[in-house]
């Protein structure tokens, strides 16, 4: 689907994907960007996912065990 940008920066968001989302009329939306940089779109404020990308930034680099990824992905495949 495709949607002209406007000079104000103004979208209009395709009717099968307000249904989709259940948006109405004064419903309020998030933008974000998945890790492939690609746009998400949600009803604000409802989903099982809101806020987990939040969870994750905080627990970015807490860990302090040192598995380097060769090491960790022969250890679950069972490898040695």
């Amino acid at each position: 689907m495709q949607t002209l940008l406007t000079s104000k920066g103004q979208v209009t968001i395709p009717k099968k994907i307000r249904d989709a989302l259940g948006l109405m009329p004064g419903n309020a939306v998030e933008f974000g960007l998945d890790r492939d940089g690609e746009v998400v779109i949600r009803k604000a404020g409802v989903g099982r996912n809101r806020g987990r990308a939040d969870r994750f930034e905080a627990a970015r680099g807490k860990a302090d065990v040192k598995w380097r990824t060769d090491e960790l992905m022969a250890l679950l495949r069972g490898q040695e």
